[in-house]
């Protein structure tokens, strides 16, 4: 190929030709590397951007999308910009962008913005080497420079707060400990979009971030570094269940401990400065003599509120006192789902969120967990119930005669038969993915059913209760075990409990890191609720074997992945009204409901902590119970679905998604052949499939055919080709006396190598590295078997020749 020849300008300092415009021919390329080694690096750092604190090359900042076909899963690539430029380590100014000298000075910059965006840079740039093209996000200009034109930081930082981009802590560093965490990219935008607010004297914030992002990790350095600049001193942290406190106050605020107090009987201790307390707590029960008016209003100067969808956002809350008495302290929102009702709106008190980072972008990121999703439906959920003349329930009273549907089930009548066979399913399917300790969460309609599904899922997994009585708990807040329970099952490195079953009290806040299974069996309407549910299952821990989590529907809760509710942006339809806001009736399914007048306030440490829904503990009817035996139940539908490229679920078989990816790649069976022959190293194709999600072992698993070989099952898959297994290519090979042709250390090489794709398949014998492994190391060096072939040359053409010959 060739490309424009560059006229050249040398700097004195490094002596590096550095090009300033195009023009002529010549038959040179420069890779991209090479562009940036002889004339962006140069450029940069002549401009004065310090190599060791200033520049950063090949900066990964996601780690890559997680795919999921089947039982397999596998990490896609991350985004990684050639060129992060910051003023200091808090603040990164811009984006460069590297392409080799066969494109166009502006052909990187569509990445280069949208790395910039996702950084939250304002600069970003685009260059082959002959210059720059830069795209100031604060003006929308893009503009030509020369390589000596590049900006020097101090030049950028002036135009950065010329834009009205200013941050008061930006000389105070993020908080980091010897083996501890560092901020991701989000936490690190999420933390300066907050402090920049306050700068500008934003009094109310919000923040959203998904499940499982590390709102809590956020607060805290947004707490550490304002309290470093000197900014804020008194600190109160509030949620509104004991284990919230308990697990931020002894993980991410751990640093805070000589400094920090967990508010115990009421007693706000003043020589403290960062105060953890539960809302109801504080806000007591008599109007005007609430614990909070202990102190001044003045007495905080920073409230950080977790979980704020919930009381908080009611004007009509106790909890929501609180924040209007230190109405004088700067109050940061944090929520996973913000809630915004005609009656309620976590936006309409704290703002329009400074920044939003959702489950959609955190899973394709790859920082949480791919799901799929299982839907199972009885007979009786899909055809409803109906008794027959004479049914009698437990207590030997008639039934009504009337159709009962899913809504009805668990809430206006129960019948053990469908119970039962929930709770086989749900074992079955831990039998079937040869994981009974996968950690599993079954939410149920109320602490009364969540009982009735504990003993059905003891019943069902007696084999292993026997010799470990705690695999299947119940956590709900009526049960003074819950608490102890709860602690052990969300330690990844406790193995009991494996199964919980709960009503609401799991739905928000725990660090469920280990949870693999998620099962529906409420009837959820509220999305608040479902997400939150959701969120149990999106933390990843691939040291337990978890990037990915399985929810098994048996409700159609599912349905609510397609409404564009699930992860758009929160739109305020807030409207008090000429009166004040409506408040709504009890909603049996809002788990947010406020506390009403004259309940005790729980002690602290509070005793049992009430499960806040769906209903109450008990019903306000007397449910129908239909006992075993009387109802016939089954299996009538399965339907598995994926997450897919757009965020929404798609319900492909696996042999389908892979045939119309594969296909999407190579349109026909030619093109596939010319490119797997034409290419020794076979594996980059199977890694360039599985980036498309075609997972060639779950193939296998599929169709049952595990020594089908990859050329093979991708033919049967896309193209109806009849599959050769790899012993028949073999036989194949030696039937043409193949070895014939070579002698001595040549023909052990090429018989071992034979042998090899027999047992393993042809991306093994694809690479050099092959000869690190046995039996080749036997046989010598990778040096000494090259000889034997007259060279490396020669043994990457008999490789090549060998291969040709398999799939001849």
């Amino acid at each position: 190929m060739t490309v424009k020849k560059r006229i050249v300008v040398y700097h004195e300092e490094n002596d590096l030709a550095i090009r300033q415009c195009q023009q002529g021919e010549t038959d040179t390329k420069d890779s991209e590397e090479d562009i940036k080694l002889k004339y962006i690096t140069p450029a940069i750092e002549k401009a004065g951007w310090d190599k060791n604190s200033q520049i950063r090359m090949e900066y990964t900042f996601t780690q890559g999308k997680i795919t999921v076909r089947g039982n397999f899963s596998i990490h896609g690539k991350g985004k990684r910009a050639d060129y992060l430029l910051s003023y200091r380590t808090n603040m990164p100014l811009a984006i460069v962008e590297a392409k080799d000298s066969s494109h166009n000075l502006g052909d990187g910059m569509q990445q280069a913005i949208e790395y910039a965006m996702m950084l939250d840079v304002k600069f970003a740039y685009s260059s082959n080497g002959s210059g720059f093209l830069e795209h100031d996000f604060l003006t929308g200009k893009e503009t030509r420079l020369a390589p000596e034109e590049f900006p020097s930081p101090d030049a950028l930082l002036a135009r950065y707060r010329q834009g009205g981009v200013i941050t008061p802590v930006e000389d105070v560093p993020f908080y980091y400990s010897q083996g501890g965490k560092t901020p991701r990219y989000y936490q690190r935008v999420a933390v300066n979009r907050t402090l920049e607010a306050i700068a500008r004297g934003q009094e109310r914030i919000l923040l959203v971030m998904a499940t499982g992002t590390g709102k809590t990790f956020t607060a805290f350095q947004i707490i550490w570094r304002l309290r470093q600049a000197g900014l804020k001193k008194k600190i109160l942290y509030l949620a509104d269940r004991n284990f919230l406190i308990d697990q931020t106050r002894d993980g991410d605020f751990k640093p805070f401990d000589k400094i920090m107090t967990k508010i115990r009987n009421k007693d706000l201790d003043s020589s403290y400065e960062v105060y953890m307390g539960l809302y109801q707590q504080l806000a007591g029960t008599e109007e005007g003599k609430e614990p909070f008016r202990a102190v001044k209003p003045s007495f905080f100067d920073l409230i950080v509120v977790d979980e704020c969808h919930r009381g908080s956002a009611r004007d009509d809350s106790q909890w929501r006192r609180i924040l209007e008495y230190f109405s004088s302290a700067t109050q940061i929102g944090m929520t996973a789902t913000p809630k915004e009702t005609k009656e309620i709106s976590n936006i309409d008190y704290f703002g329009e969120p400074v920044y939003t980072y959702s489950l959609k972008q955190g899973i394709e990121d790859g920082f949480l967990a791919p799901y799929k999703v299982i839907r199972l439906d009885t007979n009786v959920d899909l055809q409803g119930y109906r008794p027959t003349e004479g049914t009698l329930d437990i207590d030997g009273n008639p039934v009504e005669d009337r159709e009962y549907n899913r809504k009805d089930f668990d809430r206006n009548i129960i019948l053990d038969d469908r119970t039962k066979k929930v709770a086989e399913l749900i074992t079955r399917f831990l039998k079937e993915s040869k994981d009974r300790m996968a950690k599993t969460i079954v939410f149920c309609v109320d602490i009364e059913h969540a009982e009735r599904m504990r003993q059905a899922l003891v019943n069902e997994n007696s084999d292993i209760v026997k010799d470990h009585s705690d695999y299947v708990v119940r956590i709900t807040g009526d049960n003074a075990d819950g608490p102890k329970y709860l602690g052990h099952f969300l330690d990844k490195n406790d193995d009991y409990p494996v199964i919980a079953t709960t009503s609401q009290l799991l739905t928000t806040g725990c660090d469920c890191t280990t949870c693999k299974v998620i099962v529906l069996e409420a009837n959820i309407e509220s999305m608040i609720t479902f997400k939150q549910i959701i969120g149990r299952g999106t933390r990843l821990c691939p040291e337990k074997g978890k990037e990915y989590f399985t929810i098994l529907d048996f409700m159609g809760v599912s349905r609510k992945f397609a409404d564009p509710g699930f992860d758009g942006e929160p739109v305020v339809i807030y409207d008090p009204g000429p009166e004040g806001p409506i408040i709504p009736p009890d909603d049996p399914d809002d788990p947010d409901k406020p506390e009403g007048p004259g309940e005790p306030v729980p002690p602290f440490p509070p005793g049992p902590e009430p499960d806040p829904g769906p209903g109450p503990d008990k019903p306000k009817l007397q449910k129908i119970h239909v006992g075993s035996g009387v109802v016939s139940v089954w299996l009538l539908s399965k339907r598995v679905q994926y997450y897919g490229p757009d965020g929404k679920l798609i319900t492909d078989s696996v042999t389908n998604f892979s045939r119309k990816s594969i296909c999407g790649e190579y349109a026909t069976l030619d093109d596939f052949t010319k490119a797997w022959n034409g290419s020794m190293r076979k594996k980059a194709i199977i890694e360039e499939l599985k980036d498309r999600g075609v997972f060639l072992d779950a193939l296998k698993m599929e169709a049952g055919k595990p020594d089908w070989d990859d050329f093979d099952l991708i033919c049967h898959i896309a193209y109806d080709q009849k599959p050769l297994t790899r012993r028949e290519r073999v036989d194949h090979v030696e039937k043409q006396n193949y070895l014939a042709k070579y002698e001595g250390l040549a023909r052990e090489v090429i018989a071992a190598l034979i042998e090899k794709y027999e047992d393993v398949g042809i991306e093994e014998i694809s690479d050099l590295k092959v000869f690190e492994t046995d039996p080749f190391r036997n046989l010598g060096s990778t040096t000494k078997i090259s000889r034997a072939f007259g060279s490396k040359k020669g043994l990457e053409k008999a490789i090549k020749e060998l291969q040709d010959n398999i799939y001849a």
